[in-house]
């Protein structure tokens, strides 16, 4: 049976159009005003926002130990959200092929997912097998690459990260980076221990923002000397922005990622009293206000193309604990799959910053473009999927670890109270949340993705 959604919003890239929309065999079938009923099962959404499903493309549910979120509690709290579709990194152990990993992330995540869900492939080991696995892996639906410059286990070098970029250029993917340089952050670690400082208070001392400043810089320089364009992850500092700028200014094409933890947190968070600051340690670590102003300004402006959360959760007891003596034993990650698009909601659209229509930019629209799932996913048109989030922006709450459905124990956004509510939720024209509450669970399916936009 068809669905028609009556009297909604809906938020459109050039704005809002109060229509209707049919669905029918999990597309969106129809936008128009007064459309017929006929045989269609009518949903009233009057006075709410109808959005194209949210994409997290950022997201790390499995191959880490002692996670507190796997790909089911993950993604039913990426559902409950917002979130109808994620990327999670398929990470590469060294010594392995690229098809391990692969294999790895579809026996973790296939028929435990609730909400659609593709993989990112992480490279930490370059060599010509590895590149010769890129052909099979665009096959796989996989045409998106992560290399990290930070992390001994994990990082490449700058000539191996040059060659993966021109690897999967000529294969018609994007490459992202997390860009801090580990030699400074090894150093910077053992500066603080020499000096007595084990606190968590001593995490963003030893990654400073000009640590990650100069792998941007750098980074983009790879791009560059390719003319390929390169992605940045969890960008953090005003200082790798103005990198981005400077290099935006002089023609070079890029793309940024930020999360909502860079622009609602602050580093003062790790200086709460006893152990509490421990739950904020991620990398790279929390700014100054006037990092979280920066970003802010360029989301504004369009400087920031995508919106992650980097959801990468731990205990508080049991797991972040594990650092009590020492700052560099905590792991690094915060929990926020579930909780990304009430906070910009809140943060952005309720007090008139940002349009709805910028927000379903950030948060659907550009990942699926830039991560090959546009015009299937990521907008309001014919034929595109009917994965729907009807937002009920008068509902207001606040946000308790008691109250979510991640499973990680304590919220990094205690308290905060927040406007708006993702009240229904479709995934290809089923309703798998209603008034909040999930309905409907492992109807989640692999996304087999293309090419980025950028290179149709």
């Amino acid at each position: 049976m068809s669905l028609l959604i009556r009297n909604g919003t809906l938020v459109f890239p050039q704005g809002l159009n109060k229509a209707d929309l049919r669905v029918e065999h999990g597309k969106i079938a129809a936008l128009g005003l007064n459309l017929p009923a006929g045989g269609s099962r009518v949903l009233d959404v009057e006075g709410k926002l109808v959005f194209p499903g949210f994409i997290d493309p950022h997201t790390h549910f499995a191959g880490i130990d002692r996670l507190a979120d796997d790909f089911t509690s993950g993604t039913r709290a990426a559902l409950a959200g917002g979130t109808t579709t994620l990327l999670d990194f398929a990470t590469q152990c060294k010594g392995n092929p690229l098809s391990h990993a692969l294999e790895r992330w579809h026996a973790f995540a296939d028929g435990n997912c609730s909400c659609h869900y593709g993989f990112h492939m992480a490279v930490t080991d370059w060599n010509d097998a590895v590149k010769a696995e890129l052909p099979a892996m665009t096959a796989a639906g996989v045409t998106s690459y992560k290399i990290y410059f930070a992390y001994d286990a994990l990082r490449l070098s700058d000539a191996a990260a040059y060659e993966v970029v021109k690897a999967v250029a000529a294969e018609g993917g994007v490459v992202s980076a997390h860009c801090e340089n580990g030699d400074l952050v090894n150093a910077g670690i053992a500066a603080q221990k020499a000096m007595g400082r084990l606190s968590p208070d001593a995490h963003p001392l030893s990654r400073a923002d000009t640590v990650e400043e100069e792998a941007v810089t750098r980074w983009l320089a790879i791009g560059e000397l390719l003319g390929v364009p390169v992605n940045i992850v969890h960008l953090s500092a005003r200082r790798a922005l103005r990198a981005v700028q400077t290099a935006r200014a002089r023609g070079q094409t890029c793309y940024v990622e930020t999360c909502p933890q860079y622009l609602l947190l602050t580093r003062a968070k790790y200086r709460l009293p006893g152990f509490e600051g421990a739950k904020y340690v991620c990398s790279p670590p929390l700014r100054a206000e006037e990092d979280c102003a920066a970003l802010w300004a360029a989301l504004l402006g369009g400087e920031i193309d995508t919106v992650g959360t980097d959801h990468c959760s731990f205990h508080f007891h049991g797991a972040k604990e594990l650092g009590l003596k020492d700052f560099s034993s905590i792991p690094n990650g915060l929990p926020g799959v579930e909780t990304r698009p009430v906070l910009l909601y809140t943060y952005g659209v309720a007090p008139g910053l940002i349009t709805p229509s910028q927000m379903a930019r950030v948060l659907a629209e550009n990942p699926a473009r830039l991560y090959g799932m546009y015009p299937q996913k990521g907008v309001l048109a014919v034929g595109s999927d009917a994965d729907l989030v009807i937002w009920d922006r008068n509902y207001t709450s606040s946000i308790s670890a008691t109250r979510q459905v991640q499973q990680v124990d304590y919220t990094p956004y205690e308290g905060v109270k927040t406007v708006g509510r993702a009240d229904t939720v479709l995934l290809r024209g089923e309703v798998v949340v209603s008034e909040g509450r999930i309905v409907a669970e492992r109807r989640g399916r692999y996304v087999r993705r293309g090419r980025p936009w950028f290179w149709r």
